[in-house]
């Protein structure tokens, strides 16, 4: 067989058969980066499969564009009126707190372990940021929700930590081997790296909702293609400018978010779907690169880090950074506890590799198993967790409309969903009788897992959801209404 209809077979397998263990394993809350590194490390040299991978650089790279799609659609899903209330807080947590955490496993394993200062601190960089997705795709799976603000706090903190963590193992490994590098030349750079980051990402995400809305492409198509490329666009020339392309993309998937464009639903859809193929080609690939005899040798220390980073460098960081905000005991637990590793500490591990420090090999290795360490005892507890902090409600069912609206310029109107609360000065009442209705259309209900069209004499019923077309100037009283 040509070796690209081979590579193509191979390849098509091996996402067609994660995605397929994801769905009938997805009940057991078993976090899906697991399964994805599982059949990457099945597939690989010491697995069924027998595949040699030990290109580095390729991994990194794939890495990197992963993350570019993953953070652009964590910042698409992103509601600004949810997270703002949390917004320092989260700040202080992706900064303040990665710092803590790397600065305290880094003491650990220079205090105890009696590695290099430099190397130590360059382990607990490589380790310091979390995969909060990871932790709302488990919730999501059991239908579990988080009460108060832990919810948008995670959400948030899992798009900005990320920057950080590279700019501290970034900063550590150009300490390790440059001998002209100082610590104090860092603290610019940081200033540099995220000020520019959230500088350019805030112009392009407003200079993107512009385009989307004026340009009037003959294909739906096209805006999808448009707006992949200008994320990408945004993150190379961010960085080219030293500035953090990471951050840029997530805060220009923010404010797409939450502005009005065309087409928006099926753009949001297209993104949901590359993110998640990003993340089955980034686990896979990292799972080839992985030698299972080489994880196993370093066991025992993995098991040592872990259980530190777990119950004494994650909870420190999270104290810390809340410290002077209004998060009650339990919260910072939870908190705490969900501060579950992803793939980033895995592409981070690459860095070292490539570096060509003496300790890379080591690291890689350790970095993987405390990332399988995390994801299983933390993401398979973490619903019991939520329910011993009394913080867990059941999720609410999302509406998945049946209609598309596309809004052009200066459009006065908006497509909303409305729930019927129990209990509420609506219920019973037929949409006749709903004097806020008047002047907006009711285009269609949702009542029983199925879409009707109503007429003026449809009477509402509990729980039901009914889609407006409604006038801007109407939806507060609206929302108040069904409130």
């Amino acid at each position: 067989m040509p070796q690209l209809e081979t590579f193509l077979l191979t390849i098509s397998l091996l996402i067609i058969l994660s995605v397929v263990i994801a769905k009938v394993t997805n009940n057991i809350g078993v976090p899906v980066l697991l399964l994805f590194l599982g059949v990457g490390m099945l597939a690989g040299e010491e697995g069924l499969g027998g595949i040699t991978f030990t290109d580095a650089q390729a991994a990194q790279s794939i890495g990197i564009m992963a993350l570019i799609m993953i953070l652009f659609s964590g910042g698409l899903d992103t509601k600004w009126p949810v997270v703002k209330p949390v917004l320092f807080p989260a700040l202080s947590l992706a900064t303040l707190g990665v710092f803590a955490t790397t600065f305290f496993v880094g003491l650990f394993l220079w205090l105890v372990l009696d590695l290099p200062f430099l190397v130590s601190m360059l382990v607990g960089a490589v380790i310091s940021s979390t995969d909060a997705a990871a932790v709302f795709s488990i919730l999501s799976s059991r239908n579990i929700n988080l009460k108060g603000n832990s919810g948008p706090l995670l959400e948030l903190e899992s798009g900005s930590n990320d920057p950080m963590a590279i700019f501290l193992t970034i900063s550590f490994l150009q300490l390790i081997t440059t001998e002209t590098s100082s610590v104090l030349s860092l603290i610019p750079l940081f200033f540099l790296q995220m000020g520019l980051g959230l500088f350019a990402g805030a112009v392009s995400g407003k200079v993107l909702v512009i385009l989307i809305n004026k340009l009037k492409f003959p294909v739906e198509g096209f805006y999808s293609v448009f707006t992949l490329a200008f994320a990408v666009f945004t993150y190379a020339l961010t960085t080219t400018f030293q500035g953090s392309g990471f951050l840029a993309v997530y805060v220009a998937g923010v404010i797409v978010s939450n502005n009005e464009i065309v087409f928006k639903r099926s753009l949001f859809r297209f993104f949901d779907g590359l993110a998640w193929l990003s993340q089955i080609v980034m686990f896979l690939t990292l799972g080839l690169l992985v030698y299972p005899s080489q994880v196993v040798q370093v066991t025992g220390l993995g098991i040592m880090i872990s259980l530190f980073l777990i119950f004494v460098a994650r909870p420190a960081g999270v104290f810390l950074s809340l410290a002077f905000f209004n998060f009650k005991l339990k919260e910072k637990l939870l908190i705490s506890w969900v501060g579950l590793r992803g793939a980033v500490p895995i592409i981070l591990a690459t860095f070292p590799l490539l570096a060509g420090i003496p300790e890379a090999g080591w690291i890689f290795n350790v970095v993987f198993f405390i990332v399988l360490t995390s994801s299983l005892l933390q993401g398979w507890t973490l619903p019991a967790a939520a329910k011993l902090f009394k913080l867990d409600m059941p999720s609410e069912q999302k509406l998945q409309s049946p209609l598309e609206f596309s809004y052009p310029e200066k459009l006065d109107m908006k497509l909303v969903n409305l729930r019927v609360p129990d209990n509420s000065a609506v219920e019973g009442k037929a949409l006749v009788e709903i004097s806020e209705l008047k002047g907006n259309l009711v285009v269609v209900i949702y009542r029983d897992g199925n879409y009707f069209v109503p007429g003026g004499g449809t009477v509402l019923e509990s729980g039901d959801v009914i889609q407006v077309l409604a006038q801007k100037e109407k939806l507060k009283s609206l929302r108040e209404c069904f409130n």
